[in-house]
């Protein structure tokens, strides 16, 4: 800054500190400073044309500039000087313009010179400091190492104490306090509030209520540590102290992968819509909820009128026999049903044989994902292989293996899931007078009852299709709507649904797969 004032002082211009640029902690070898930082304005500014020509840009030296590979460094050296604004180097008082290249050519050479000088002192830096941290995560594996690596950010309920990792209690108490909400079936946004209501100091830690889902994934939740080191994977188990065991954290990310939570706009969480459940049967795309601004009846809730359900074919312009309809009697039917003729998962702790099997379901999905994963990838080699001539017959091979890997893994999983739902059928009745007063609070739109019973209904259905002027569609104003109910075990049951009521009467024929 002295320098820029004592420059501009000596040949009358104005100096704009308005126009600082500070990019501090941010890249220039990995171009942070122009994809996030001050840089990257003032390069949208010029291109723009906000920056006058005849303007000076003074920077410490080129080094400050770009430390990128030198033929993209001369590239936004270039793009700033064409539009003709001069770049002086307060290192070494150096003019960079158009009239003063043209003149003396070999400064283009120079400054060539020094940004590969910068990149390669930057490169080396680079690998050095990769190396050092590949030999630590290769330390702490082989257990020969046990001090700090510093990669990435740590999870905000530890901190370091100078020996070891300890971690602070009133934000484990927050983090336990969230998850146990999230399993429950809280959103991220409800969940927030409530926190905040409760007096955690969530704005303090920095959490918001975005944060939540990327929280639930931390692999410090077990106490490990997950490190890429150019592309290579580190996973450094006992590195925190662990707020979970690895089957409670494999369990937590089995619930997070089948929990489907996009709830839309609504204030008032569906049970049925809005969690990968609800199918129209007539087109077999995906039923949603539509809450309408309406008015409220004596108790402040939500008239059924203005809580619809839609088929989403409306949404993409695809003719469909459903139309729009009031969604509350359907969910009234299906919680009626559920009080008078089942057990829902949750409802009760399982019994250990329920543990096991649902530690073998989630074993079995984390197969056929990783499965899925590696086809993925060689799917991605056939493509470019087949861009440049013929794909590779050992690649072809080994799609057709994990394909037929896939689809063994999923029948597996189908029928684990069966069996995991059959033996919560097995077990003690679920209380009625409990269940009765969940279904009361549902019925009442209280926000925390609803969430829970939507991942009730996610535990125990696996598809609820939903013929919404009957089975045989109607003209006109239908009286009634069908349902089928498949459950996770393969059970399969009609229901006929009053479309203003809600009363319902089960059809005769009950399917098994």
């Amino acid at each position: 800054m002295q320098y820029a004032r004592a420059w501009a002082a000596e040949r009358g211009l104005q100096l704009d500190e308005s126009l600082s640029l500070r990019d501090e902690g941010l890249s220039a070898f990995h171009q942070r400073h122009v994809t996030q930082g001050a840089l990257g304005v003032f390069l949208k500014a010029v291109d723009d044309g906000r920056i006058a020509p005849g303007s000076v840009l003074v920077v410490e030296g080129l080094d400050r500039l770009s430390r990128a590979e030198p033929i993209q460094a001369q590239a936004q050296l270039a793009q700033i000087i064409n539009a003709g604004i001069t770049v002086v180097t307060a290192s070494d008082g150096r003019e960079y313009n158009r009239e003063r290249l043209k003149a003396q050519p070999m400064d283009l050479v120079y400054s060539l010179l020094v940004m590969i000088r910068a990149h390669e002192e930057s490169d080396t830096k680079s690998k050095r400091v990769k190396a050092a941290i590949r030999r630590q995560c290769e330390g702490w594996q082989a257990g020969t190492f046990r001090g700090v690596i510093r990669n990435g950010a740590d999870p905000f309920w530890v901190r370091w104490d100078g020996n070891a990792w300890e971690l602070i209690p009133e934000r484990v108490e927050a983090v336990l306090f969230a998850l146990a909400r999230y399993r429950e079936g809280m959103g991220a946004k409800r969940l927030h509030e409530l926190m905040v209501h409760r007096g955690f100091d969530l704005e303090g830690w920095g959490f918001r209520a975005a944060q939540l889902y990327r929280v639930v994934r931390l692999v410090g939740l077990k106490g490990a540590k997950r490190i890429s080191v150019d592309g290579v994977e580190y996973l450094l188990e006992g590195y925190y102290p662990a707020l979970m065991s690895a089957d409670e954290f494999d369990e937590l990310q089995d619930l997070s992968g089948q929990r489907h939570r996009r709830r839309g706009k609504g204030s008032i969480p569906g049970i049925i819509t809005g969690i990968g459940l609800a199918w129209c049967g007539y087109c077999g795309l995906s039923v949603c909820a539509m809450n309408q601004k309406g008015k409220v009846d004596e108790a402040g809730r939500l008239r059924d009128t203005y809580r619809r359900m839609l088929c989403s074919s409306a949404q993409v312009g695809n003719p469909c026999a459903a139309n729009s309809t009031s969604v509350a009697p359907l969910e009234r039917a299906v919680m009626a049903y559920c009080s008078d003729q089942m057990n829902l998962q949750r409802l009760h702790e399982p019994a250990v044989q329920g543990q096991d099997l649902r530690q073998r379901v989630i074993g079995i999905r984390r197969r056929v994902e990783d499965l899925e994963r590696q086809l993925a990838r060689v799917t991605d080699a056939l493509l470019a292989g087949e861009s440049e001539g013929a794909a590779p017959l050992a690649f072809v091979r080994k799609a057709r293996e994990l394909e037929a890997q896939i689809q063994e893994g999923q029948v597996e999983l189908q029928q684990a899931e069966r069996e995991l739902a059959g033996a919560a059928t097995r077990q003690t009745p679920a209380d009625a007078q409990r269940w009765a007063a969940l279904a009361s609070a549902v019925e009442a739109q209280d926000v925390d009852a609803r969430d829970r019973v939507r991942q009730l209904m996610m535990d125990t259905f696996e598809r609820i299709v939903i013929y919404m002027k009957g089975l045989i569609p109607a003209e006109g104003r239908a009286k009634h709507l069908d349902v089928l109910l498949i459950s996770k075990a393969g059970q399969r049951r009609w229901m006929r649904i009053d479309r203003k009521t809600g009363v319902w009467t089960a059809g005769t024929d009950r399917l098994q797969n």
